[in-house]
Parts: structure tokens; sequence; C-alpha cells
């Protein structure tokens, strides 16, 4: 593998392939670096993606890839980075199972985030099919159908308000967290049902979610389930590098995916912004071009230095 890029990118989502399309675009030599490990991987199809509404996310990477060939600075590699470092002339890399380094003019973090699931039975079987973690990508599928929340506290009563676009038949399950007075005036104002005992299994058939059932022998006949789930960063190479985190978790980052580090840039879900996969395919670009305008200047500066006598 060649040692030097202008770019190396980790993370083979929609916002690192679409980063390394357009430096490939810009002839720049990118190297991007795709763990296999995806956000949505259990997903059946993902929507609101402009002309590929309804695609499975593994279709998407590959046309992504195979458009990617026609761009002769660009190579791809199935590998995970366990480690970078900034030096003076940009980054230096490792990846899993190489002994030799690689070095990068600019890093491009696109490794996204991971939904902390609850312990729940059943919940394997139906994750990504019928049950998810964002209303705007299912919701529309399952609109009118009984449908369920789980989420804790305020975390859970903000999804289920929005879930409530979708169907009007729909349950907040809370696990016994506590819920205020005033979100429950709420949640009773819109007609969401409460359920505040514990869940202790799902019922699925073919991965079908058929049922949930409580701690209290309670049974409920649902369609759909909704999580809200906390999130946790995939990959702490950002954290390692320097960069700090919002007060959500996210990589503290500009517009344009820019960190405190310089050099280094974010896209995608791991980076403040809507979690869409449409949204991190643009925040990909932004990252890419803001990147490319960082490398033609120091470009431009080379090529004014007087050569030596």
């Amino acid at each position: 593998m060649e040692q030097a890029w202008d770019a190396i990118v980790v993370g083979g989502g929609p916002a690192g392939l679409s980063a390394a399309l357009l430096l490939g675009r810009a002839r720049r030599r990118v190297l991007l670096c795709d763990s296999g490990e995806h956000r949505n991987d259990r997903a059946v199809a993902m929507h609101g993606f402009l002309t590929r509404d309804g695609i499975p996310p593994g279709e998407l990477r590959r046309l992504a890839r195979e458009e990617l060939r026609a761009y002769t600075g660009v190579r791809v590699a199935d590998c995970r980075v366990v480690e970078a470092r900034r030096e003076e002339s940009g980054f230096v890399v490792m990846l899993e199972g190489e002994a030799a380094p690689l070095r990068s003019r600019r890093l491009l973090l696109a490794t996204g985030m991971v939904d902390e699931l609850p312990d729940l039975p059943g919940l394997n079987a139906i994750w990504g099919r019928t049950a998810w973690h964002c209303p705007y990508c299912d919701g529309y599928e399952r609109r009118d159908q009984p449908l369920a929340v789980h989420g804790e506290g305020r975390l859970g009563v903000k999804m289920a308000l929005e879930v409530r676009s979708w169907s009007h038949d729909l349950v907040l399950c809370t696990g016994g967290s506590p819920i205020d007075g005033k979100d429950r005036r709420r949640l009773r104002e819109l007609s969401i049902g409460l359920r505040e005992e514990r869940l202790v299994a799902l019922e699925q058939e073919d991965g079908e979610l058929r049922a949930l059932r409580f701690a209290d022998g309670g049974v409920l006949p649902r369609r759909g389930l909704f999580l809200a789930a906390p999130q946790r960063q995939r990959c702490e190479l950002a954290e390692r590098l320097g960069c700090s985190r919002t007060r959500k978790g996210m990589i503290r980052a500009g517009h344009d995916g820019g960190t405190e580090v310089p050099g280094l840039y974010v896209a995608g879900d791991t980076s403040p912004h809507v979690q869409l996969a449409i949204v991190a395919a643009a925040q990909g670009s932004m990252a890419a071009f803001a990147l490319n305008a960082e490398l033609l200047r120091d470009d431009l500066q080379a090529e004014r230095r007087p050569m030596p006598a």
C-alpha cells in the first residue's frame, strides 16, 4: 500500500463515500478505510434519500464504490484504522494488521455512532425490520398502525411526540423511569398511552413484531417499535487526536466539518447535525470541499516559495 496520501477518509458509509468521490474529482490521492461496521447494517431499506428512496443500505454502498473506481486517485481498503496521530506535515495512520504506518496531509473521520440498545429478549430478531431508532426513516411504512416507543424520561417523551405524526395509535413505554407532571399532561392531551411497567420481552414472528410483554404479565399488541436509545461514538480517534465533544456527545466541529485539530475533519452522524443518510452524504461533500480548499492553499504557497540557490 502506498505510504503517502492527500487525504485518508475513515468510514465507508454515505459521508465517507461522498467525501472520497468529491476528493477524487478534485484529483486528490485518497484512501478510504471501511471497517465493515455501519449503523444501518440491519436496516431493510434507507428512506428519504433522493432518487434512492427504499434502497438497501448495502446496495447504496456497493453502487458508490463502483462509482469511485472511475477515479484513479481513490483507493478503498476494507480495514480498520486503529491509531492516528498529528504531526507537522499532517497525520500518521496505522491500519489493523499493517506494520508500516501511512501518512496523509489531511484526515477525515466519518465513523458514525452506535445505538446502545436495551437488553430486551426478542429485539435482535426484529431490529431494523419492525424496530428502529428513526421515525423519519421508517415511520411512513407503518403509518396509522399500532406503534410503541420505548425510552426513559424526557428522551422517551420527545420520541413519542415525534412518532405521533405517523400514528395516533401510540403507547410510550418508560420502563419505570420518572415522567414529570407536565409531560404526563401533554401525553394525555394527545391521547398517547403510557405504560410504566418494565418491558420484559418482545413477541415476534418471522421478524415481525406482534406484541410487547410486561413484567406484570400484561401483553400489548403492536406492529412497530421505536427506541429512544442513547448513542455513543463508534470510534475514539477524534478524541485521541484532541477533539472535544458537545453536550450531546457529538464531535465539536464547524459547519464544514472542520475541528479544533488542524487538518482534521468529521462528517456524518459523528458530527452535530441531523442524523439522516442524505444529510451525512452532504456533510461528506462539505467536509471534502473545505479539506481540498486547505490543500489548494498549501499547494499554492509551496509553488510561490523561491527555489534554493
